[in-house]
């Protein structure tokens, strides 16, 4: 009998798929959400060039994906071809959205050297409670100017090995 507790593994993709199911975005309707909420906040409407021009892919693959979260029922087109976000694509669109904006903070806290990149690539896999544990994390610290300069002094200090 092993000593170690038993989980379930899974690959990327797998865990990936599990968490898909549930709300039935991927990481790439993900990242069209968010970015068609960031532009209905400027304007309360974008247009599928703005995205694709933001997003830099190719207009009809913006087209696909925005048909596609229409059909998930966060979108909708208006009659001058306008996209706009349903109550549901605004309550996903903002998760989305202080979730990144979250995460890239805390990248910018830890000594990312590309905080952007890096939350891109990250932010996709973290469950909404540890999206809250960060953003605690990081006003423990707003909170604690000064443990957060003991921190910073700290990581200054680590030699890390070459990778």
């Amino acid at each position: 009998m092993s000593q170690f507790p038993t989980h379930e593994f899974h690959t990327v993709r797998g865990y990936q798929l599990k968490k898909q199911n549930k709300s039935g975005l991927t990481p790439a309707l993900e990242d069209y959400l968010e970015m068609a909420y960031r532009l209905c906040l400027e304007e309360n409407y974008t247009r599928v060039n703005k995205l694709s021009e933001r997003l830099h892919v190719r207009p009809s693959s913006a087209s696909k994906m925005v048909a596609r979260l229409v059909g998930l029922g966060y979108l909708e087109y208006d009659s001058f071809e306008s996209i706009l976000l349903t109550g549901e694509g605004r309550t996903a669109g903002a998760y989305l959205l202080e979730r990144h904006n979250t995460v890239e903070r805390f990248f910018i806290m830890v000594g990312s050297p590309n905080p952007l990149e890096e939350a891109e690539l990250v932010e996709h896999t973290l469950s909404t409670l540890t999206v809250l544990e960060i953003k605690a994390l990081l006003e423990f610290f707003t909170q604690n100017p000064d443990i957060e300069k003991q921190f910073k002094k700290f990581r200054d200090t680590v030699v890390f090995p070459e990778i």
